[in-house]
């Protein structure tokens, strides 16, 4: 991947250190960590190899954790919305902003998920679970709920991934569908793990009443609801009438 670097302009330490990671950033968000080699970076950048480590003693890693501490950073913050409106409004606010995040840095966002995923440097699977374990922190904090037990917590982390996931099929898939479908589809998704779990758990059934009876009828919550009655009315109908049948003990 490397070429010879051309000659090189005076920066500011500032200036210089923004300039590689820019350049590192891309290049991990494009190719696997292991793929990327300072050389790289040098040419990417335009500036010799001891530059590079002039600035990032520590080579590849210290580029690499640097790229994705910085990703991490800008999207707990995306999290953090004022605790006023609907919860799922609230919900629908920090994820949009979590998605202008993978928009607008896709490079970043892209080099934080897969490399975790890829076991990048070192710290990056610590990096990638801080951020999970703060937006899921962020989420709880919503529904009112400080110390989650098990199934609550699960729940969230598991909604989580979800959106991670899609965020990165989403940028595979060129952005298709627009940004504000697939907010609403995962707010949606949120709701329905929540009502769900609800129905087996004290806990999750007590947070989903208290966010329930803050939402109203045009926020997301509310236009899943409507959306949802005549579908289960037509389709569920027979399941509600028909006897349970009861399980089979174990011979």
């Amino acid at each position: 991947m490397s070429s010879e670097a051309p000659a090189y302009r005076r920066m500011s330490v500032e200036a210089r250190r923004a300039q590689l990671l820019t350049a590192a950033v891309d290049l991990f968000g494009h190719h696997r960590p292991e793929d990327v080699s300072v050389d790289d970076v040098a040419a990417a950048a335009g500036v010799s190899r001891p530059l590079v480590y002039r600035y990032f003693p520590g080579g590849k890693q210290q580029l690499y954790e640097a790229a994705v501490q910085g990703a991490a950073q800008e999207l707990i913050g995306r999290f953090a919305v004022p605790p006023a409106g609907a919860p799922t409004g609230r919900l629908a606010d920090a994820l949009g902003r979590y998605l202008a995040y993978v928009d607008e840095h896709a490079p970043a966002y892209a080099a934080l998920m897969r490399g975790a995923s890829a076991g990048g440097p070192d710290r990056t699977g610590a990096i990638v679970d801080d951020v999970r374990r703060r937006a899921a922190k962020e989420v709880l904090r919503h529904l009112g709920v400080a110390h989650p037990g098990p199934r609550l917590a699960t729940m969230v982390r598991s909604w989580i991934a979800s959106v991670e996931a899609h965020s990165l099929m989403w940028l595979d898939d060129g952005r298709q569908p627009p940004l504000a479908e697939l907010r609403d589809w995962l707010v949606d998704q949120f709701t329905a793990l929540l009502v769900v779990t609800a129905t087996r758990d004290e806990e999750a059934a007590a947070a989903a009443g208290r966010a329930l009876a803050q939402e109203t009828g045009d926020s997301p919550a509310g236009a899943l609801a409507r959306r949802l009655a005549p579908f289960l009315a037509a389709q569920g109908a027979h399941l509600l009438a028909a006897p349970a049948v009861p399980a089979v003990p174990d011979a």
